[in-house]
């Protein structure tokens, strides 16, 4: 009798089991079409759904397993066999999808735009949303990969991070975070390849319900095969938001140095007229950086997005069902 062995969601295998153990942990909700077997005699891990004799107990709203996996060596962690991708098509389909949908997509992207801009300003409440980032944007994912599959979706599925998944989304999102934020205190290049490394963290949680680690690694695992055409593509896609950052530094430095000439001595600072002038300075620097910081904002708003669809189709590209069908 064939036996199987199962990859569970904490990375550890489970078997082997006959046919009937694993259809009657198909029927306990334990697995689904995504969850990943491996048949007696063979060392590939492939989705459930892939044998016939198993996908027969799924239930029929199970949707689409994601492209083929394979184990990698020693770490136990599932990676998609085959990684590509096309930064034109991806931007050129989101632009399409953006006009196909562009009312659901702006005001599912406006909600949690808007619940950011509210909570940064204001006094301690940024923490939480530092905290929830992962957990809201998890849910707009969920939105942008409802259109590009044409399931029916709606605003309201901005919120369902908040459901069974809000721990590990959460956990991934302030993970990525803090991860590549100390990656920055040591150098920008272990910043910038984490961030773009782990683009794909909280969408795998959102949409395969991984737990936060793993998501993290199978992400850094595919991006980093591709990884300068993510750079491009993120590039790109953020390209009015990135601009206006870098007009807005520029701008404050700029005023800073100037003031800086102004206080110095022979060339060297006079360390008591800038504390003199410090307060002085803090605020203009805040005159001047407060209507670029708004304007960043309102730029981030109508390009998040266009931005976001080009990211969820490099996701499909690599992750999800347009990979499982050679899409």
């Amino acid at each position: 009798m064939a036996t199987y062995t199962v990859l569970g969601g904490d990375q550890q295998e489970y078997g082997p089991a006959t046919v009937d153990e694993v259809r009657q942990w198909i029927a306990e909700g334990r697995l689904n079409g995504q969850s990943l077997v491996r048949a007696e005699g063979s060392s590939q891990w492939v989705p459930l759904s892939n044998f016939p004799e198993l996908a027969a107990a799924l239930p029929m709203q199970t949707p689409a397993g994601g492209p083929p996996l394979l184990a990698t060596a020693g770490s136990g962690l599932a990676v998609p066999a085959v990684a590509d991708l096309r930064v034109s098509a991806c931007l050129a389909r989101s632009w399409d999808l953006l006009r196909a949908h562009f009312g659901l997509l702006f005001a599912a992207t406006f909600l949690v735009w808007m619940l950011g801009m509210v909570m940064q300003f204001l006094p301690l409440v940024g923490v939480v949303y530092w905290l929830l980032q992962g957990v809201l944007y998890g849910g707009l994912y969920l939105v942008f990969l409802g259109c590009i599959r044409g399931r029916s979706v709606g605003v309201a599925e901005v919120f369902s991070g908040f459901g069974a998944g809000f721990a590990q989304l959460l956990l991934a999102g302030v993970m990525t975070s803090l991860l590549s934020g100390i990656g920055f205190l040591f150098c920008v290049l272990p910043w910038l390849y984490l961030t773009i490394a782990w683009l794909f963290a909280v969408p795998l949680v959102a949409d395969k319900q991984l737990e936060f680690w793993p998501a993290m690694e199978l992400s850094r695992k595919v991006v980093t095969r591709v990884w300068f055409k993510m750079f491009g593509l993120a590039v790109l896609a953020f390209l009015p938001v990135i601009f206006m950052h870098l007009l807005t530094e520029v701008r404050v430095t700029g005023m800073m140095l100037d003031s800086l000439r102004d206080i110095t001595v022979s060339g060297a600072p006079d360390w008591a007229r800038l504390m003199e002038k410090l307060p002085e300075l803090m605020k203009e620097v805040a005159r001047v950086s407060l209507p670029l910081v708004m304007l960043t904002k309102f730029v981030m708003l109508l390009n998040l997005p266009f931005a976001v669809g080009a990211l969820m189709f490099a996701y499909e590209d690599l992750l999800g069902s347009r990979a499982a069908s050679g899409a």
